[in-house]
């Protein structure tokens, strides 16, 4: 019922009168709660969700992979751990055990199952890459029940993505994706797909968080509590207005099956991957060529800067970067426009800038800000050249001086060759951790080497103790040093509170 309301322009039967203020008071609050329980009905649980189930359906697919693998006990598609289906391919392709009556080393073809969503009408369908890596055949099949045979286009293990293509004389019912940034904690949502190999099926629930990482670099991971099971790996996971807002990829659980624990891999990144895998076959990302880490309160403190955020850079080898003049202790601040709030934020947006684009970047250098325009390089390109430094063993030497919770020494040709360092290494070889020493707890070890304090290069004993004093001096708590393992570098805050060099 709606309340009937006079018009403005009506005639007044009576003489108006003043409204006392209590009951202007009640009446507004009246009005705020009813408006309250008004858009808290607006967001309630649907009555039903078989209107949505029934529209979107047939975007849905059963996928279905086949493979020639070597014994019962080996070969097949490889999934991440915690997946859907990381019990289930193991279980599926050696049902027999190695003792089965095929015998190891004796070639067979075996089946997996997965789920997937069709995007466009012309035959592109989405699924995880863990569903179909190593398959020799994909076939598809639709709620309808037809059956297609479907090409791979190209995959990104890195997001656990595939973009597969099957031919149709007839235009093919496809979804969207929706943005997932707009997705709140607690909002509906529907996933379906296949699971346990059982046919099409849905579940439902809410967003229990957003942003979860679990192992990859540009992981954005939407957490639900709807049902994902093996065989849901690569399906759509629904937004209440029909489009996917993440893919299905993994679950959380200690027997295998749902505890209301899932993954869904956001659609804000799935999109940018897709698009790729259909223009280019492979993916694209940018690459800035930094080694960076986060800036934690103590290094923020020990730079004495009023915030911990931003992209601490530790090495600037060839590339993108060193051409723009970045420097190492540069604190990456905002990347074409973005602000940068840690290293996974920095590279995820550098990682969707277009390779080739010159992209202003701010930097905050002595405590100043300045601006560099860096043109990006290809990640994986830079990624198939990268060499893989080997670890370096950290044999005791001999006490040098001892700071900080560590023994120092000088790099020489004799101790780099002792601990397994570079003969042209320069700075502070660390020969022994004490092991009750903050110094330990943050990680640093025998083989270090520290070549900078205070954002300055150390090559001698008297050089760490003046950066120290000077820290001091400058009513610091802590002293930052770059320290380098192995080649890679990064920045560690020690406290210099109570420090005192012993005896040399």
């Amino acid at each position: 019922m709606h309340p009937t309301v006079q018009s403005p322009a009506a005639p007044l039967a009576v003489a108006p009168r003043r409204v006392p203020r209590v009951f202007l008071a009640l009446a507004l609050g009246m009005s705020l709660a009813l408006g309250n329980a008004m858009d808290a009905a607006a967001r309630a649980a649907p009555e039903s969700f078989a209107d949505l189930a029934e529209q979107i359906s047939p975007s849905v697919v059963n996928i279905t992979t086949s493979a020639v693998v070597a014994s019962p006990s080996q070969g097949g598609p490889m999934v991440p751990e915690g997946s859907p289906f990381e019990d289930f391919f193991r279980d599926f392709m050696n049902p027999e055990g190695p003792g089965g009556p095929n015998g190891p080393g004796e070639p067979r073809r075996s089946e997996a199952l997965g789920s997937g969503f069709v995007i466009s009408d012309d035959g592109y369908i989405v699924t995880n890459n863990h569903v179909i890596e190593g398959a020799d055949e994909v076939e598809v099949e639709f709620f309808s029940g037809t059956r297609l045979k479907a090409e791979i286009v190209g995959t990104d293990p890195k997001t656990d993505i595939a973009l597969l293509k099957v031919t149709s004389d007839a235009p093919l019912p496809f979804v969207q994706f929706g943005n997932s940034d707009d997705m709140r904690v607690g909002d509906w949502v529907m996933a379906m797909g296949n699971p346990l190999g059982q046919g099409f099926s849905v579940s439902a629930g809410i967003v229990s968080a957003r942003g979860r990482a679990l192992s990859g670099t540009y992981d954005d991971y939407i957490q639900t509590d709807a049902a994902i099971n093996r065989g849901n790996s690569g399906g759509p996971l629904f937004n209440m207005d029909g489009q996917v807002i993440g893919v299905n990829t993994a679950i959380l659980s200690p027997n295998g099956g749902s505890i209301g624990i899932g993954f869904s891999m956001a659609s804000n990144v799935v999109s940018k991957v897709v698009d790729q895998l259909k223009q280019f076959g492979e993916t694209r990302r940018g690459w800035l060529g930094v080694r960076i880490q986060d800036v934690t309160p103590d290094v923020a403190e020990a730079m004495g800067l009023a915030e911990a955020k931003g992209a601490l850079i530790t090495d600037v080898p060839d590339g993108p970067a060193k051409d723009a003049g970045m420097l190492a202790g540069d604190i990456i601040t905002t990347f074409g426009g973005t602000d940068i709030k840690d290293v996974r934020a920095l590279t995820r947006t550098v990682a969707d800038s277009p390779v080739g684009a010159a992209v202003p970047v701010i930097v905050l250098r002595d405590g100043k800000e300045t601006t560099l325009s860096v043109t990006l390089g290809r990640r994986e390109d830079a990624e198939a050249e990268e060499a893989v430094p080997a670890a370096a063993e950290a044999p005791q030497t001999p006490k040098e001086l001892e700071l900080l919770g560590l023994t120092l020494a000088p790099v020489t040709a004799d101790l780099a060759k002792t601990l397994g360092i570079p003969e042209d290494a320069e700075g502070l070889a660390v020969t022994k951790v004490d092991p009750l020493s903050e110094a330990y707890t943050k990680g640093l070890r025998e083989g270090d080497v520290i070549t900078e304090a205070g954002q300055q290069a150390v090559a001698t004993l008297d050089d760490l103790q003046a950066r120290v004093t000077e820290a001091r001096d400058a009513g610091r708590k802590s002293l930052l040093l770059l320290v380098r393992r192995a080649g890679d570098p990064r920045f560690v805050a020690l406290s210099i509170e109570e420090t005192a060099p012993a005896e040399q």
